[in-house]
């Protein structure tokens, strides 16, 4: 067993201490109070926060160098730290400055963003991170914060940072002592792999104990060929009565995970699979029309909930536009043709011959489509589609409420993941090819 097995080993053994207490505790554990100095959860109000932090972006705001900042000073206070992270760090420094890019421009909804890093906080398990690492990660903030505006650093300015740091810090910590209950992450088996086109692979799974997930929702997946490194894939298929799970992965060519779980990864091949998330997704009968807009792999997220729709009592009315380059990138037509064929109330409206597969013309599509201001909108896809699709949807009329998609944050549902920049210390990992010929005893 290598260090970081042995490590989540010794936590797994501390949650179930800490749950088998909690089971046997003759009275309810005392609310958990919030963070010393920090906003307590149920009562922040991050407005004006979100104006003074958003008025000094240019001062310091998310950046690369921010995030350089942040881990140069966290593993150098801390070097323990650095080996509870991947080899090479680019996907984690982009991811990172994503997020803290949703926390800002979402702390004037104190509930939705509470609910998101609860959510966030209960994933967080699969990485091993304990309330003692959030502090550290809020020094090591205020540190990088302070080298990049210098000077012109204020005191006000800094506590701002430190309040929204401390809510999200919060809610995840909640969130993670709510999930005490289930693992942090599933052991799984690959029982299906096809390979669908350059780069494109239909992935199927199954985990050794009972798995939940609602459809619409996503998980992160883990290949023993990259320890640490986790990425988030969207569910192609409703919940399943054998318990086999679907995904559909894409592989620029510039991801190692992907490219490892796309052309290095065969029948028979372990994985772990983080918990579900995401919340878009179908809450009982819906008591009007859908719209399903998806782009790319987006189309793993749309099967996934008309095979859910198609189990309810009353399928709704549902028009379906799915983007894609050319028909031949359109690669579960069986799929989809099925779906038709079973379905009379879906309307399926391919949108072909955009670049990057219709993501920029398949907003237009939409609008062009009918009059949906009265429908349910469900978007998935990568990034750039997602978000036209959105400010489209809602300058038809379509309320915010009624339009459902998971965080614009470089691995929403499509999942497509954020551009890394490559930091100094960042080395390159060891060919794919060359590590999977190790795993597998081959010279």
């Amino acid at each position: 067993m290598n260090q970081y097995d042995t490590y989540h080993a010794l936590l797994a053994r501390q949650d179930a201490m800490r749950l088998r207490r909690q089971i046997t505790a003759p009275a309810p554990a005392p609310a958990r109070r919030p963070p010393a100095n920090g906003p307590h959860p149920d009562a922040y109000d991050g407005a004006a926060d979100q104006r003074l932090i958003t008025a000094n972006l240019p001062l310091a705001g998310p950046s690369p160098e921010l995030i350089d900042r942040l881990y140069d000073a966290m593993f150098e206070h801390h070097p323990y730290l650095r080996g509870l992270f991947p080899e090479s760090m680019a996907f984690q420094r982009a991811h990172l400055e994503q997020a803290l890019r949703h926390l800002i421009d979402h702390l004037d909804r104190p509930d939705e963003l509470r609910a998101f890093c609860t959510r966030l906080g209960r994933d967080h398990r699969k990485l091993g991170v304990r309330p003692v690492h959030y502090e550290v990660f809020e020094a090591s903030l205020a540190e990088a914060l302070r080298g990049c505006a210098g000077a012109a650093w204020s005191r006000d300015l800094e506590q701002a940072w430190l309040r929204m740091l401390r809510f999200a810090v919060a809610a995840m910590v909640a969130g993670a002592e709510e999930a005490l209950a289930e693992p942090p992450y599933w052991n799984a088996v690959v029982t299906g792999h096809r390979l669908c086109g350059p780069g494109l692979a239909v992935v199927h799974a199954r985990t050794a104990e009972p798995y939940a997930y609602r459809a619409g929702q996503y998980a992160h997946l883990q290949t023993p060929l990259l320890p640490h490194a986790w990425r988030p894939c969207s569910f192609a298929c409703a919940p399943r009565a054998d318990g086999e799970l679907e995904f559909h992965i894409r592989s620029s060519g510039t991801d190692d995970v992907l490219e490892a779980l796309v052309a290095h990864t065969g029948v028979g091949d372990p994985l772990r699979i983080g918990p579900a998330q995401g919340a878009m997704t179908v809450d009982g009968a819906p008591d009007r029309d859908v719209l399903i807009v998806a782009a790319g792999t987006g189309w793993a997220a749309a099967k996934a909930l008309l095979e859910e729709l198609e189990c309810g009592p009353r399928p709704p009315r549902t028009h379906l536009f799915l983007g894609a380059g050319t028909p031949g990138d359109l690669y579960d037509t069986p799929a989809l043709a099925a779906l038709e064929d079973r379905c009379p109330w879906l309307r399926v409206v391919p949108v072909l011959g955009q670049a990057d597969g219709g993501r920029h013309g398949l907003a237009e599509a939409v609008a062009r489509g009918g009059d949906w201001s009265a429908h349910l909108a469900y978007v998935s896809g990568p990034p750039a589609a997602v978000s036209a699709a959105v400010r489209q949807l809602s300058a038809l009329g379509v309320p915010a409420d009624r339009i459902r998609h998971d965080p614009v944050t470089g691995a929403d549902s499509g999942r497509d993941t954020p551009r890394p920049h490559l930091h100094p210390h960042d080395r390159p990992a060891p060919g794919l090819a060359v590590r999977h010929a190790e795993r597998a005893g081959r010279p």
